[in-house]
C-alpha cells in the first residue's frame, strides 16, 4: 500500500496552499511600496494539472521531460489586473489579499483535517 494513495491529493493541496499563502503574504507586506505588482496562480488550474500528472506520469526513458520540482513554478505566478491602481503604480487591494488569504488558510485547514483523518484511520488499522 502506498501512502500517497491513502492521502490522495490533499499532499499537493497543502503544497499549494502554502506557496499560495507565501504569494499572498507578500502582496499584504508590500502594500505600501510604491510600484509594487500584487500577484497571485490560479490555484484550480494548478491542482487540476496535478491530479493526472501525480496519478499517471511516470519517466521511462532519461529523455522524458521531467516534471517541474516546485509546486509552482514562476510561469505561473501572474501579475494581478487591478480594480483601481494607486497613484504609485502598487496594485495592491488590501481587502482582496486579507479575503484571499484567509480563504486559503481556511481550505489549507480542510485539507489538513482530512489528512489528519486519514492518518487516525491508517494508524487504527495499524493497531487493530
Amino acid at each position: 500500500m502506498k501512502l500517497d494513495n491513502a492521502f490522495g491529493i490533499h499532499e499537493q493541496a497543502l503544497k499549494l496552499r502554502t506557496r499560495r499563502a507565501e504569494v499572498l503574504a507578500g502582496n499584504i507586506a508590500n502594500a505600501d511600496t510604491p510600484g509594487y505588482k500584487a500577484r497571485d496562480f490560479d490555484f484550480q488550474q494548478l491542482m487540476q494539472r496535478q491530479l493526472p500528472a501525480a496519478e499517471s506520469m511516470r519517466i521511462t526513458s532519461s529523455r522524458h521531460i521531467r516534471p517541474e520540482s516546485g509546486p509552482v513554478s514562476a510561469s505561473e505566478v501572474f501579475y494581478r489586473i487591478p480594480n483601481q491602481p494607486s497613484l504609485d503604480g502598487n496594485t495592491v487591494d488590501s481587502q482582496l489579499e486579507h479575503t484571499a488569504y484567509a480563504a486559503n488558510a481556511m481550505e489549507y485547514q480542510v485539507s489538513l483535517r482530512f489528512l489528519s483523518g486519514s492518518i487516525k484511520k491508517l494508524m487504527t488499522a495499524i493497531k487493530g
